[in-house]
Formats: structure tokens, C-alpha cells, sequence
């Protein structure tokens, strides 16, 4: 009798410790869905409203009378060094599961979802942080430099200019197939902080707005982004669009986009291309890089998930030699031959 006893007693401490452990495990994935998100909405991003903020991208996510879209913002960071991982849709066991975001020092796997401006699938090249400052990248965020002085301009390049993916979740049938690389899987387990309270309500403030839902809006939310959390009307929200523009959204796939001195144009190696649509139709019909100085980019903005891919660009450059020239049509006098020429008097 004292042997059972004995034998009990961890039994039951074993089942007590295992109970909070399936509660976390559950509250890590979040809920299981049978039916997939829509497709992701087209819109503009706002203009970033101070220094400090960072991108968060819209999002599906799903409550008692179906999927509703939470708009894209800009949350202050809660803290220096930090980026923000999006949150993400699974397919795995017959049903859907919903992946919550976190803020960590690297981006970690969100599902190889191309989220745009600057979430591309892989990373984040949106921006980085640089002496404790968070630094923007003014190809695929639209900043007002005269607001905002902590900017740089790096081209990006897509080199898959067929087809267009909007889709909202990893796996299953019209999912993304991504897998996660050995650098996300090990962002995954550094130390997280949890969405701030902001974002929470946030989509809290999106949940309770029947115009979000996707079954009343079908996939065209009339408040598909916002410059500041739980603002829903007024300046600097943005409807979702009905006709696409000329410009991509990223579709990044380089490891170290994540992490401050990563960005690196000549290492990307990834199909992404989201530069302003004003980067490409400033007085001439060709598409060029866009190396303007900064006080041209008062009021860029930036489109997301487009159905009208950019063909201007077929070829990502080699990371040991310079990128071949983009328009064939129209070549530099200085780049004709010229040994044959007589010379003028």
C-alpha cells in the first residue's frame, strides 16, 4: 500500500505539470481553422509618423463571426534593437493554424509570406537598427525625409516577375511551401516580447468593426491600413485598392535581411521588388534603381500585392561583379564603339 502511494504521488505531479504545458503550447499556436484566410488585400502603405515606428503588416485573423482583416500600421518599438516576426497562417493537420507575431533581435519564420514593404517572406529589409536609432529604407518604406532624417536608399531587386503571390497562408493547397532556414529557426528561440498593447488593441478595435469582415467586405476592407494603431478613420488610412498597381510587393529570401548591417544589395540573391511607384515613372517610361537624393522622397507611396508584375528586371546581379545595365534601347554615347569614326574638324 505505501509502494502505491508512492507510485501516485509523481504520477499526479506529472499530470499537474503537464497541464500548463499543452495550455502554453496551445496559446503559442493559437486558433485551428478548417477553412484558409482570403487573399491578401492590395493598398498603399501610409507615411511613417515619426521616427521610432515600425511596420506591422495587415493580417487576417479570425473570431466568432468568421476572418476579419486587422490593417497594416505603424507601432512605436518597445524596444532598441528590436523587429518585429509577423504572425502567420499554417496549414497542418487538416486545419489552419494561426502562428502569433513577436518582436525579437532577429525576424524569425513567418511562413514565407509576402506580406510587402520590406516582409517579403524571408527577413525584413524595410529598415535596420544602426547606433540605437532605427534607420529606414526609403525603397520599400515611405518616409517624409523632411520628418525623418534616419534614412538610406537600397535598391531591390526581383528577379521572378511572372507570377504574382498573394496568398495568406504556408501549406496546404495555394499556400506558400516555405520551410524554415536554420537562422529563423534559431531567431524563433532567442528571448521575445510580445506584442504591445497597442497592437493588441489594435486588432481588438478591428475584430469589433463589421466592415472588416471579410464575409461583408469580401477580401476588400474598407480600412485595409492605418499610419497609427487603432486609428480607423480620418488621415492616414487607406482603403484597399480594386485596381493594382505597376509595383510588386517584396518577396525577399536572404537569411541576414534581419539583422543590422545585413543589407547588402550585392549579396541578395532573392526575388523582391518594391521600390515607390514614383522611383519609376519620374518623366520617363523606363524603370530604373532608385538613387534619388533623399528630399525626393517627401511622399512616396508604397503598394503592396499588385496584380501587374514588373517585367523591367529579369536578372538578379552576381555578387562579384557590378549589375548588368537594365535598358538596351537606349545605351550611353560613351558605350558605342568609336575606333572607326573619323574625326570631326
Amino acid at each position: 500500500m505505501r509502494m502505491m502511494k508512492a507510485f501516485r504521488l509523481p504520477l499526479i505531479v506529472l499530470v499537474l505539470l503537464a497541464i500548463p504545458a499543452a495550455s502554453q503550447a496551445q496559446i503559442a499556436v493559437g486558433v485551428s481553422i478548417r477553412v484558409g484566410p482570403p487573399a491578401l488585400p492590395v493598398y498603399v502603405q501610409p507615411v511613417c509618423p515619426a521616427p521610432g515606428y515600425i511596420w506591422t503588416p495587415g493580417y487576417w485573423a479570425y473570431g466568432p463571426d468568421g476572418y476579419y482583416w486587422v490593417p497594416g500600421t505603424w507601432v512605436m518599438a518597445p524596444a532598441v534593437g528590436v523587429l518585429w516576426t509577423p504572425g502567420y497562417w499554417g496549414w497542418g493537420g487538416g486545419v489552419y493554424l494561426w502562428h502569433a507575431g513577436y518582436w525579437g533581435p532577429h525576424v524569425g519564420f513567418y511562413g514565407g509570406i509576402n506580406y510587402g514593404f520590406g516582409y517579403g517572406g524571408v527577413g525584413f529589409a524595410g529598415g535596420e537598427w544602426r547606433g540605437g536609432v532605427f534607420n529606414y529604407n526609403r525603397s520599400v518604406t515611405n518616409v517624409n525625409v523632411t520628418v525623418i532624417h534616419n534614412t538610406y536608399n537600397q535598391t531591390v531587386i526581383n528577379s521572378n516577375t511572372t507570377t504574382v503571390n498573394r496568398a495568406s497562408f504556408n501549406g496546404g493547397t495555394g499556400g506558400t511551401t516555405a520551410q524554415p532556414t536554420a537562422a529563423e529557426q534559431a531567431a524563433a528561440r532567442e528571448q521575445h516580447v510580445q506584442p504591445t498593447t497597442a497592437q493588441m488593441q489594435h486588432e481588438h478595435a478591428a475584430s469589433t468593426n463589421r466592415a472588416q469582415l471579410a464575409s461583408v467586405n469580401h477580401g476588400q476592407p474598407a480600412v485595409a491600413a492605418s499610419a497609427k494603431a487603432g486609428v480607423f478613420s480620418g488621415r492616414g488610412v487607406v482603403p484597399a485598392s480594386k485596381t493594382a498597381s505597376s509595383i510588386r510587393p517584396t518577396t525577399a529570401n536572404h537569411a541576414s535581411m534581419n539583422r543590422p548591417g545585413g543589407n547588402n544589395t550585392s549579396s541578395v540573391n532573392n526575388n523582391r521588388n518594391d521600390r515607390p511607384p514614383n522611383a519609376m515613372n519620374r518623366g520617363t517610361t523606363t524603370s530604373r534603381p532608385n538613387t534619388m537624393p533623399s528630399g525626393n522622397a517627401n511622399n512616396v507611396k508604397i503598394t503592396q500585392n499588385t496584380a501587374h508584375p514588373n517585367t523591367s528586371r529579369s536578372t538578379v546581379p552576381h555578387s562579384n561583379r557590378p549589375p548588368a545595365p537594365q535598358h538596351q534601347s537606349a545605351p550611353h554615347p560613351n558605350n558605342k564603339p568609336e575606333h572607326n569614326k573619323p574625326e570631326r574638324p
